[in-house]
């Protein structure tokens, strides 16, 4: 099985979700092959599920003065605070055989790369259903779904650190009285890579492990390639006209 691979650094929110939308689209149309795809974030972003309402989830003052982007995802979902961590996205027919099955199936197969990443570093992980990843009782990936024109859009994050106090920060929270216990119960259910480790881990080392990690469970070989030009054209166009516009990042 082959997939092609691609890794694009860091980039802001809206550029992010673009790209993930326009190879989506390539994939959908028979224009590019199955994708995997791993990301970061600059600046820092908040992403909110797409039936979520914007300002029930989002500090939006509080994101512009600290630089954060705001974006509105195409799957659902909750709102992630993404700063430290890799990002994923694997793009697929949904006649490919990796996504065989249920739902379920498909989130066990497809988050199975990520389980892989981590136990490689010696990190007991497991899939636990829907779509999360723990450790230890730990969360340490949350992932989402969407399926269009017969193609299948999952994408990801691998927390490498978490910082709760600034996620609480811009992330509004349904009673304020409430909010300290919230982040300590956050705090006990939240993990990383870097304190699982117990040591500093960064971007670089993950792109190295999940590259590999992805590739042995998914019984893939990658095959290192570029967006093409029509999908950054694309991704491009998505950043500016849909997921950078207010009326999209505001829509419920």
């Amino acid at each position: 099985m082959r997939l092609r691979y691609i890794e694009t650094g860091f980039n802001p929110a809206a550029f992010n979700m673009g790209l993930d939308e326009a190879i989506l689209d390539a994939v959908a149309a028979g224009i590019q092959e199955p994708t995997l795809r791993l990301y970061g974030w600059k600046p820092r972003a908040v992403s909110i599920g797409y039936f979520q309402g914007l300002n029930d989830e989002v500090d939006i003052q509080a994101c512009a003065e600290r630089n954060v982007d705001v974006v509105r995802r195409v799957t659902g979902g909750g709102a992630v605070f993404h700063a430290d961590e890799l990002t994923y996205s694997i793009l697929l027919p949904e006649s490919h055989p990796l996504i065989e099955g249920t739902i379920l199936d498909s989130y066990r197969s497809l988050c199975g790369g990520v389980v892989e990443g981590l136990c490689s570093l010696g990190i007991h992980a497991e899939f636990a259903p829907l779509n999360d990843i723990v450790a230890d009782g730990r969360k340490l990936s949350g992932n989402a779904q969407t399926r269009r024109n017969g193609c299948l859009l999952q994408h990801g994050t691998i927390l490498l650190s978490v910082d709760v106090d600034e996620m609480f920060a811009v992330l509004l929270v349904p009673n304020e009285k409430m909010k300290g216990r919230l982040i300590q119960d956050v705090k006990a259910r939240v993990g990383s890579v870097s304190a699982m480790l117990g040591r500093a881990f960064g971007f670089g080392e993950a792109i190295a492990v999940f590259r590999a990690g992805f590739s042995r469970a998914l019984g893939a070989d990658l095959e290192p390639a570029s967006p093409s030009a029509g999908e950054l054209e694309s991704a491009r166009r998505l950043a500016e006209s849909k997921f950078g516009a207010p009326g999209w990042t505001g829509k419920r």
